[in-house]
């Protein structure tokens, strides 16, 4: 999408995800989290390697629990995770297919290429079905769910200041459900699985999470919140800083809508050009970040931060089409960090050639590294 058709789509969805909509959704977060801890204590083997695998499965989980709703049961037993992990899954073919939409629209349009018409029937039907239900049901999950009702309920949606109309049919309701679960497995995964490596390299913030935790459970009776989660000092300048040095993104594109000049080095843009900026260059900029290639937690302390500025931190992207759903992943990753190293310690095993990126066609995944999880006592 593109134009007042996204703006509008886009003002749709994100009420989705502001601070009051988490705070009532977090108890479907929550119970991903402690879910996970379950699945591991139960499979002993994902406890020694492969842990972006086990993050990522979490995160498709956790995501089709706020997409789709969460009953009874392990979100593991979850009839969308397998599918969520073929369609999220890096192959030469869907490679390609996004080599060739960000080489041109045009042709991408041309050669009527589907980046996911393989699960466009499975995806379809489960909304369907789901909205069916729950419009029976007329219960408040504080799920995406409700805002597919609520929307079907108020008839169209209307952009006020252009006059454009958009039919809140179950395809597009759909593809908004399915965009969530491209936009939020891989990143999230990557910004855990990023915090925890980095966590089993430097030992002395490993220890001052793990006493910011056992406190946090203690003060609340073993009960933690949204409130509480998002408190933690400490966890925040660690996942702030893991993504800093691997942003779960390498780069974002934009196309140019006019013709414009750069106010910095009188650069002349034309309408229609891409510009593609790299956000891992930024972050391991000097310029930006003293000895950049070292984790330094406590840049990102709270008497620190107004020395980061918008143009230096960009893990989930910047400007009109940041990320919508930047504060769940984050709270996602903090709340799966929160209950995995309440139960874990962590140790990071760097393997023959040392840590690289995978090349992927937008996320950076690291590899020749890998983190294993060692059961911890529970300070009392």
């Amino acid at each position: 999408m593109n134009g007042n058709r996204w703006k509008l789509m886009r003002q749709t969805m994100s009420p989705l995800f502001t601070s009051s909509k988490l705070k009532s959704m977090y108890y479907i977060i929550d119970k991903s989290a402690t879910d996970l801890v379950e699945h591991l204590k139960a499979n002993r083997e994902l406890l020694k390697g492969n842990a972006f695998d086990t993050l990522s499965s979490f995160c498709s989980a956790a995501i089709g629990g706020a997409v789709f709703g969460v009953s009874t049961g392990s979100i593991f037993d979850s009839p969308f995770l397998d599918m969520a992990r073929k369609s999220t899954q890096a192959t030469l073919r869907s490679n390609l297919k996004v080599a060739v939409g960000n080489l041109s629209n045009q042709l991408f349009r041309l050669l009527d290429v589907k980046l996911f018409k393989d699960f466009e029937d499975f995806f379809i039907g489960a909304i369907k079905n789901i909205i069916r239900v729950r419009e029976q049901e007329k219960t408040n999950r504080h799920d995406f769910a409700d805002i597919c009702v609520a929307l079907k309920s108020a008839g169209n949606i209307v952009d006020k200041d252009t006059g454009l109309e958009l039919k809140p049919t179950d395809e597009l309701l759909a593809a908004q459900a399915f965009f969530f679960f491209i936009a939020g497995v891989e990143p999230t995964a990557q910004a855990l699985y990023a915090t925890l490596i980095e966590l089993g390299k430097h030992p002395e913030h490993l220890e001052k999470v793990h006493q910011e935790i056992d406190e946090i459970f203690k003060t609340h009776n073993s009960h933690i919140d949204y409130d509480a989660v998002m408190g933690m000092k400490h966890l925040d300048m660690v996942v702030s800083e893991a993504i800093r040095l691997h942003p779960p993104i390498g780069l974002i594109t934009r196309k140019c809508v006019k013709d414009t000049v750069l106010p910095v080095g009188n650069i002349k843009i034309e309408k229609g050009t891409r510009i593609m900026t790299s956000i891992l260059g930024i972050h391991h900029d000097e310029k930006y970040y003293p000895e950049p290639m070292k984790f330094i937690p406590e840049r990102f302390a709270p008497e620190n931060r107004s020395k980061i500025t918008d143009i230096s931190y960009m893990p989930f992207g910047k400007g009109n089409r940041v990320c919508v759903g930047t504060r769940y992943a984050l709270l996602q990753a903090k709340a799966g960090l929160v209950h995995l190293l309440r139960h874990f310690t962590v140790r990071t095993v760097i393997e023959d050639g040392g840590p690289k990126y995978v090349p992927q066609p937008v996320q950076l995944r690291l590899y020749n590294i890998d983190v294993e999880f060692i059961p911890r006592s529970i300070a009392t």
